[in-house]
């Protein structure tokens, strides 16, 4: 029992000094998302490894978080991280995904490879990332207007998955694990040598800020803005995008309960995400 109490108190001390060094990074202090959140959410765990590896590279640099564009169309578009570095201006699409991730920088969707159990294997479609990030790129240049400022794309996925078959027929986007940012972003920083000093990032970041304070009900617009670009009625069901994770809408067949036998649209990473919709 003593034993038990003790490994008890150590997780718990543990869990405290990482939770109190997480309250003093920089995404912490912008984004105020909890210490227990980030934990649970993938999405948000990606950003903030990311953020900490890139961290690591020296020169004078700021972060933005979940920053908010605006679009000609009156909706908005959604930054991950944003990464302003003496180099230039860095644009990070962050996958936490894991097992085998097959796609080419022209086709709509990516495939994930998952196991399945006895030799099978599960795939899963989602949005292809380099096609997201062509749009945050072009409604944030037009947004800063910067004509002569290196801006960089970047997919990064989670160290728990494979880069299987990633064809790129560019050089406009990088897409690399997650322990392999870092020395990337380095290589092209000191290939592009001084491009933004200090002032001038501080400058980009003050105007950007304010984009990545929205708040949930700003969130909340911005998901049901992309549920009626991608779910209207005009809409093939081929392009159906489930709005909480980006994956495929297919069409399935309620097998049990008082919809038995109805048939409604559900996300192709079920049960990792379980959004579902109406055929109405």
């Amino acid at each position: 029992m003593i034993l038990l109490l003790a490994v008890v108190a150590t997780a718990f001390l543990a869990c405290e000094i990482a939770r109190k060094r997480y309250e003093k990074t920089a995404y912490f202090k912008q984004t105020r998302n909890p210490y227990w959140r980030v934990r649970r959410d993938k999405g948000l765990l990606g950003e903030f490894y990311t953020y900490r590896c890139l961290r690591q590279l020296p020169g004078y640099k700021r972060f933005l978080f979940n920053c908010y564009l605006p679009k000609q169309d009156g909706g908005k578009t959604e930054i991950d991280v944003i990464f302003l570095h003496e180099s230039g201006i860095y644009v990070f699409e962050s996958k936490n995904y894991s097992g085998w991730i097959f796609g080419t920088e022209t086709n709509s969707y990516w495939t994930q490879t998952l196991p399945a159990g006895r030799g099978r294997a599960k795939k899963v479609s989602f949005l292809n990332p380099i096609v997201q990030n062509k749009v945050h790129l072009k409604w944030l240049k037009a947004f800063l207007q910067e004509d002569f400022v290196p801006f960089l794309s970047y997919i990064v996925f989670s160290d728990r998955c494979t880069l299987k078959d990633i064809r790129l027929t560019s050089r406009e986007h990088r897409v690399v694990n997650r322990y392999d940012v870092l020395s990337d972003i380095a290589q092209t920083a000191r290939g592009l040598g001084s491009q933004l000093k200090p002032q001038k990032i501080d400058e980009l970041y003050d105007r950007l800020a304010p984009l990545a304070q929205a708040g949930d009900s700003e969130k909340r617009s911005h998901i049901e803005n992309i549920h009626k670009k991608h779910h209207s009625p005009a809409s093939p069901s081929a392009n159906k995008v489930c709005p909480r994770c980006g994956g495929k809408l297919v069409l399935r067949t309620a097998a049990r309960g008082a919809h038995a036998g109805e048939q409604f649209w559900g996300c192709s990473h079920f049960p990792r995400c379980r959004y579902t919709q109406n055929t109405d």
